[in-house]
């Protein structure tokens, strides 16, 4: 292993070129997804300008057949990993293993965009070197369209050849619209030579190359892998399903393509499942136990048994979902405050396919274990004694799966008090919603479009309401605080049209609820049985918000009285 230094544009154009020294720095399929943020990237940038030290990368050099991609040059949040492969091949080649966050945003800074724009530099920021800013040298993607003076684009600044750095500055100064000042040309000067110090002259740019050319025993693939996993372990970087889906793929080819398909089918119409739900998944149903350990992948039979069974194990994963959509009215990520509680139904769908097609009682358990919060926190031994209650009785009985859940303290019992302390914004109150408006489509075209919660009496009306301070003798104290005015009895269920920007907004409930607003008293009937609002037209005003609360908690709670439990079982 040895060190090695270049410069960043010289490191910036030996990515994905071939032809390059070494064979071009490349990315070994093992490696995540790019997540860099523009804000990220910008800050990269400006640590550089300020002369912080780049950690040091780890690349592997080899001629081994490895699944590798290129970097991405023109990112944008939809793109597709599949679509930047390399072809298998002999040739001598750089693996990045540690870095890739850091040259992917470079790459992406100097030679491509980020959702379209380009990345600008403010050639006269960073003139006060005491100052406290957090950020000193602004950077930006822009538009080229949008980008004016003291924006430039900044791989023009970094990629100029044949010209002295007073002659960079003098033609960049040419092109403010006003003569700048001499504290402003100092300042463009400074930048203009920081800008080839940092970027251009300076090997600033560290990796250590572990040669598994001259030394292939040393650096074989299963060790490379090994290296990988320790070098990103140690910090936030990857998660353990990350470290996991590294081990996976090191022995199969289509574990990306096949993953990232599964995952296409699964998250139609607003869900939101990712790649450790199914990781998880598949080390549950196979009877590995659903906690994430590496050991589970390195024992040589996991990785062939997940490979052998995919296919099943994808069956079972969409069958549950289309379960979820069809069977509990749950149609949205907003609706599923824990992806966790559907393993047990996948586990038990995987094993017996038949008996999960007629067993009765599954809603049930499903809608209890997220109406209640059942699932929070970690619940990985909880589903481990869930698989072992499925195995004992090679069934899914619902009073026993019940039963497991609370001896192992956690609640199932849902009382007018977990309703009620729904609020606007909560994770829950969708759940809760769909419970609620089961003929609501929750299949809108655009996830934009999907139902939106929204206040009955507005939250400016409420505000609206002071009482009098007895310090100052001034109306100034709000009456109704946020826990009022968002609690679940002053929220609705809209659609995209009606809380849109002519919709409802700040419409007061006794006109937004007026019967002149209708084709038909049925109609009006139908619409205020549909959101639970009383009839009386009285308790749609101002004054009487306080006897409108209790009153539609009490139709609430006659709502879900099908749901509601005492802590001994019985129906309230």
């Amino acid at each position: 292993m040895q060190n090695r230094k270049l410069s960043i544009r010289k490191i910036v154009s030996y990515l994905n070129d071939a032809e390059s020294e070494g064979g071009g720095f490349w990315l070994p399929n093992i490696q995540r997804p790019f997540v860099w943020s523009e804000e990220q990237i910008s800050r990269l940038f400006d640590s550089i300008m300020r002369e912080y030290p780049i950690s040091t990368l780890l690349v592997w050099k080899t001629r081994e057949e490895v699944k590798h991609r290129k970097f991405i040059d023109n990112y944008h949040r939809d793109i597709k990993l599949t679509d930047y492969r390399v072809p298998d091949n002999t040739r001598s080649k750089m693996m990045v293993l540690d870095g890739q966050q850091r040259l992917q945003s470079l790459f992406i800074g100097l030679k491509g965009s980020y959702s379209g724009r380009e990345l600008y530099f403010d050639v006269l920021s960073g003139g006060d070197m005491a100052a406290p800013e957090d950020i000193r040298y602004r950077f930006a993607f822009k538009d080229k369209g949008s980008a004016s003076w003291p924006w430039v684009r900044f791989k023009d600044m970094v990629f100029i050849n044949n010209k002295l750095d007073l002659q960079i500055a003098q033609e960049l100064a040419s092109l403010s619209p006003e003569e700048l000042s001499a504290d402003e040309q100092m300042t463009l000067q400074l930048n203009v030579g920081r800008v080839r110090k940092e970027f251009v002259n300076d090997d600033n740019i560290t990796f250590q190359e572990l040669d598994g050319i001259d030394n292939p025993d040393a650096y074989r693939v299963d060790d490379i892998v090994e290296i990988f996993i320790r070098a990103n372990s140690g910090g936030t970087k990857l998660g353990k399903s990350d470290l996991l889906f590294s081990l996976l793929t090191s022995s199969w080819d289509e574990a990306d393509g096949e993953i990232e398909a599964l995952l296409e089918d699964l998250n139609q119409g607003g869900f939101d499942f990712d790649r450790d739900f199914v990781l998880k998944c598949c080390l549950t149903v196979l009877n590995k136990g659903a906690r994430y350990e590496v050991e589970k992948f390195r024992d040589g039979k996991t990785k062939e048994e997940i490979i052998a069974q995919w296919q099943l194990i994808a069956d079972a994963i969409k069958d549950v979902r289309d379960f979820v959509v069809s069977k509990t009215y749950i149609r949205s990520d907003k609706a599923l405050p824990s992806y966790l509680a559907l393993i047990p139904l996948i586990y038990f769908r995987y094993q017996h396919p038949a008996q999960f097609k007629a067993k009765a009682g599954l809603p049930e358990y499903l809608l209890r274990s997220l109406v209640s919060g059942a699932f929070g926190g970690n619940p990985d031994q909880l589903i481990d004694k869930l698989v072992r209650n499925i195995q004992e009785h090679e069934d899914f009985v619902v009073s026993e799966i019940f039963g497991v859940i609370r001896a192992d303290g956690r609640s199932l019992e849902i009382t007018p008090e977990v309703i009620f302390n729904q609020y606007y914004g909560s994770r829950s109150i969708h759940l809760f919603f769909n419970l609620w408006y089961r003929d609501f489509n929750y299949s809108p075209a655009l996830g934009a479009n999907g139902p939106q919660v929204d206040h009955i009496f507005p939250q400016s009306l409420l505000k609206s309401v002071k009482d009098i301070n007895p310090d100052s003798g001034k109306r100034n104290i709000l009456r109704y605080r946020s826990e009022h005015r968002d609690q679940i009895a002053n929220c609705m269920l809209l659609t995209a049209d009606e809380n849109g920007f002519d919709g409802k907004c700040a419409i007061p409930p006794h006109e937004w609820f007026d019967r002149a607003r209708f084709k038909s008293d049925e109609e009006h009937e139908q619409y205020l049985a549909m959101h639970l609002i009383p009839q009386d037209p009285e308790l749609w005003k101002l004054e009487n918000f306080e006897a409108f609360i209790e009153a539609r908690k009490q139709l609430i709670q006659d709502k879900f009285s099908y749901m509601l439990r005492t802590a001994q079982g019985d129906h309230v």
